[in-house]
């Protein structure tokens, strides 16, 4: 099952708008199409850092001082 796509109005920087039609003339894909990749892109690494963040949510959190401290102790700093 296909879904129908949604069309909104994004407002580009002129320079990056340039960079965009450039891409989009080398590579033969749409303004559209690079964007909604860089998007998926961008989203699927948030979607692997929550998982990443949600593995370790459960490991002793370990404050600012207390890492100087045990470096320190260690000859580290």
């Amino acid at each position: 099952m296909t879904t129908a796509a949604k069309r909104s109005t994004i407002y580009f920087n002129p320079d990056i708008h340039k960079a965009l039609k450039l891409k989009s003339i080398e590579t033969s894909k749409s303004i559209s199409e690079i964007v909604n990749n860089a998007v998926r892109k961008a989203l699927a690494e948030d979607a692997e850092d929550i998982a990443a963040f949600e593995e370790r949510a459960e490991e002793p959190l370990t404050s600012f001082s207390e890492m100087l401290k045990r470096l320190r102790k260690d000859g580290a700093i």
